[in-house]
């Protein structure tokens, strides 16, 4: 078992392990008096990992409640985020009480988006149940919710009080959902460390997850509020987010990014920002974890989408360029070459 504490305004600690799940009452035990604990998780998630989760917390002193909704990326919507507060206020929670989140990214987003706008903010634990969200959205605050707008256009920055990650649970996730938590972990090799692609391939999660969690620690406590550096971590995500709403999320999140960091990387080079040319050796790497590479969409419903985009600031809006693998750059570009850059991107 590891420890890594994430020194944000309000700092906190990601409890990496296998087989730790069980133990989850004890380590919010450590964090929290007794309590009222809101366990909030999926259709899914609720039939493998709740009961032992909310087992653990009553045998720790903690008196729990339970709000389950459909597992799938439209339940991350105001519908659900409104049946989350009315469960929390039916129950009559306080400032003194917390969210116990039991799932993958979507559940922590939009658990965590309910903990930071109930009685205008409590306090919520992390458990991490998939790949993905134990290497990517678990760590670093981002809280969120879909509009029929796009994706994740209403949020806060809100940090967990406890991030618990148990990647034995890993073992009950579909091969389609190991393959998500690839995308991120190569986003993280192509942005800071092409050293950890071995691992990425040879599914080493121990050493994936644990350097992963290391990679956002720093970025994050550089640019808590993602003014900055921290948007390295959304390469692929400008047109991932375009080709994840077009396809009505048939697209999924890990498929839609590794398409996307392709196109961006293409578009970079070919728009001039930078001499060196990495897609085709992101194209093979992504392409042997098992990626399909193609886009079914044209430039321009890309671009209307893009405009979405929330590293848009005024008139430009903030690319990332890939110089090597393990080294990228933020630039700004006019929004009137953004077009231009994701045409050159899809040819």
């Amino acid at each position: 078992m590891k420890k890594f504490t994430i020194s944000t305004t309000h700092p906190y600690d990601v409890i990496v392990g296998r087989d730790i799940i069980q133990d989850s009452g004890k380590f919010i035990a450590e964090r929290f008096s007794k309590c009222k604990a809101c366990v909030i998780t999926d259709s899914e998630v609720n039939t493998l990992y709740a009961d032992q989760v909310v087992e653990s917390l009553k045998q720790e002193g903690f008196t729990t409640t339970r709000v389950i909704f459909p597992n799938g990326e439209h339940s991350k919507s105001l519908n659900t985020y409104a049946k989350i507060l009315e469960a929390l206020a039916e129950d009559f929670f306080t400032r003194t009480d917390i969210i116990v989140a039991v799932g993958g990214g979507i559940v922590g987003d939009i658990a965590g988006f309910a903990a930071a706008t109930y009685l205008r903010g409590i306090s919520y634990v992390q458990i991490t149940t998939t790949y993905l969200s134990a290497i990517d959205s678990s760590v670093g605050g981002k809280t969120s919710i879909n509009l029929l707008g796009g994706k994740n256009l209403v949020g806060a920055y809100w940090q967990p009080s406890l991030v618990i990650c148990d990647y034995g649970t890993f073992d009950t996730l579909s091969p389609e959902y190991i393959l998500e938590g690839k995308a991120e972990a190569a986003k993280s090799a192509f942005v800071s460390d092409a050293n950890l692609i071995p691992y990425i391939q040879q599914d080493d999660f121990h050493h994936v997850v644990e350097r992963c969690i290391s990679i956002k620690k720093s970025i994050v406590e550089a640019d808590e509020l993602d003014t900055g550096l921290r948007q390295l971590l959304n390469f692929g995500h400008t047109i991932g987010h375009g080709i994840e709403k077009l396809s009505a999320f048939t697209v999924t999140h890990g498929q839609a990014v590794a398409k996307g960091m392709v196109v961006e990387t293409k578009a970079a080079y070919a728009l001039g920002l930078t001499s060196t040319d990495i897609s085709a050796e992101i194209s093979s790497i992504l392409e042997g974890l098992g990626f399909d590479l193609s886009v079914d969409y044209s430039s321009d419903d890309l671009y209307r989408y893009a405009l979405t985009d929330k590293k848009i600031y005024g008139d430009k809006i903030t690319v990332v360029v890939p110089e090597a693998i393990g080294k990228c750059k933020l630039l700004k570009i006019p929004m009137s070459d953004l077009h231009e850059f994701i045409r050159l991107g899809m040819e």
